[in-house]
Parts: structure tokens; sequence; C-alpha cells
């Protein structure tokens, strides 16, 4: 079952590679998404695809929203779940040109099977070899490290290759989980990466983890794309981070703790295998205070 509506049909594309993201409890810090919004901006990945909300909502728990468009009329925006293309810049060293295909929206409520037995035969009928999900989860490490990444794929012989350990997390999954396990008994090469979030920085966008995701996906392509506004802004946000924390001594001696149990730990998180925390009444000012400015404020 193909899910997909298409607007346009994309044209043939060459070796191409999916990168997916959820909102919601995939994506701390709105981190996957961002990452996703990134790239394909930097690529202008051109949307070609829908699926229809109908079939995969839940709208009570998944609410549409209500806006007033361009003419000041009153319109419903549906949960939404859109598919682009775009071309990646050539390899450094063969000059070769792969397409990328990019998923991105909420996270479906139901028939997650379907949905994602439907994604496999879309992905199929265009050729798509490997398949990249993004996620991020809230974690205990403080903002003052380079956000941690992990990476695992569902293959040994293929994490062999790319350096990349074999996935050995049980527990709770949410659609990338299900979606990954779908792509990997079809034979598809799938690549998992997860970026740890500050617990006391979930509820606001996190731009660092959609900058340190972006990178690594980038990396593992192999190819090279200027990001430069992103970085800009998760620099800026950085900075206002630094200056609210310094304001407040309890936050920092709270930060102050966190880098102290990570430089004792003195490695990585492995970020799947540690469960969400809620975040701290510690830091509901912080929070509040990103979750106003919004990215760019």
């Amino acid at each position: 079952m193909d899910v997909v509506t298409l607007r346009q049909a994309p044209p043939a594309l060459h070796r191409p590679v999916l990168v997916s993201a959820f909102r919601g409890w995939n994506d701390a810090g709105e981190s996957a998404t961002g990452a996703i919004s990134a790239l394909g901006g930097a690529l202008g990945a051109k949307a070609y695809g829908e699926i229809d909300p109908e079939e995969f909502f839940d709208f009570q728990s998944t609410r549409p929203q209500v806006r007033f468009d361009g003419d000041g009329e009153r319109a419903v925006e549906w949960p939404s779940l859109t598919l682009s293309w775009a071309q990646l810049p050539a390899h450094p060293t063969t000059g070769e040109k792969r397409h990328v295909v990019l998923l991105e929206g909420s996270e479906p409520n139901l028939r997650w099977r379907t949905f994602s037995d439907g994604i496999r035969t879309h992905l199929q009928s265009l050729g798509v070899e490997l398949a990249i999900t993004l996620g991020a989860l809230q974690v205990d490490v403080p903002h003052t490290r380079p956000v941690p990444i992990t990476g695992s794929s569902t293959k040994a012989e293929l994490g062999a290759r790319l350096g990349l350990r074999r996935s050995r997390y049980e527990g709770p999954t949410g659609i990338t989980g299900v979606m990954g396990a779908s792509l990997s008994k079809a034979h598809l090469d799938v690549v998992s990466f997860w970026a740890g979030v500050p617990h006391y920085l979930a509820a606001a966008v996190y731009l660092s983890g959609s900058l340190a995701l972006a990178e690594r996906t980038l990396s593992l392509l192999e190819v090279d794309l200027p990001l430069e506004g992103l970085a800009r802004d998760a620099a800026g946000q950085r900075d206002e981070i630094a200056a609210l924390v310094a304001e407040d001594d309890d936050l920092a001696d709270y930060v102050g703790e966190l880098e102290e149990q990570l430089d004792e730990a003195d490695q990585v998180p492995d970020i799947p295998d540690i469960p969400q925390v809620s975040g701290d009444e510690l830091a509901a000012e912080l929070e509040r205070y990103l979750r106003d400015r919004g990215p760019g404020a």
C-alpha cells in the first residue's frame, strides 16, 4: 500500500537516501525536525507528496489548529506529513551527485504498521538504498558541552563499515523505531542518529541539537553543505542561555553538577538507553524564556 499522495511525481532520482524525523516523542527540543528543516532549506528541497492525516492521526491527541489565512479568513491547519526531494552536493572524491528524500511531520497516532509498510513501498518505488532516521531525547547533559550524538545501524555489517554500533536498545519505541524495523526487514540499510538534549531545555527549541544532527547526517553522506545560518543562530542561543544561567545561582550550580558528572564518566551517554526524564522546576524559568523567544528572536 502506497500511503503517499503525490502533488507531482519527483524526477528519476539517483541512488536516493531517505532522511526522516517526526515531531513528538522522538523530538526533544525539536532538534530532529529542526535538522530536517535546515537540510531542506540549504538544499532547496521541493515538496512532492503528502500523507493524508485522516488515516493516521487521532485528532483528539494531535489536534488541528485554527489559523487566519492571508485573506483574514479562518482556516483549519491539519497535522501534516510531507515528502520532498533535493539533489545533494557532489561527493568530494567521486563527484557523484545523489538525491535525498526528506520525510518530516508529526508522529502519527494510529496504524503504525500500515504507515511504515506504506512508506517502505513508496521508498522502494523510488529506489531508495539507505534510510537515516533522526531523533532526540532529553538526557542529563549540560548545554555547555558538545551535543552528544549516538549513531546505530540495524545491520551489523553496515555498522562495521560506517563505524557505528548495532542498536541493542530494548523498551518503548516511537515511529522511528517501527519504521526502521520495517525498512530493515525489506533489506534497506537503516541508520539512526539520536541527539541528547539537556532535559532542562527540552521544552524549548534547541538549535544546537538540530545543528549537531544535521552535521552528523552530512558527515555520513560525505558531502559538504554550508549551514551558516543555523550555526549562527545556535551560537546566539548558547550565549542567551549562558547569560540567563549566570543570573541564577541555583541553575548555575545545577549545570556545574552535570558538567562534573559528565567529566567523571569521561564518555558520551548511550542516548537511546537512557530513559526520558521530566524537566526540573529549577529550570522552569529558562524553559519559558527560550520558548517565548523562539528561534531567531
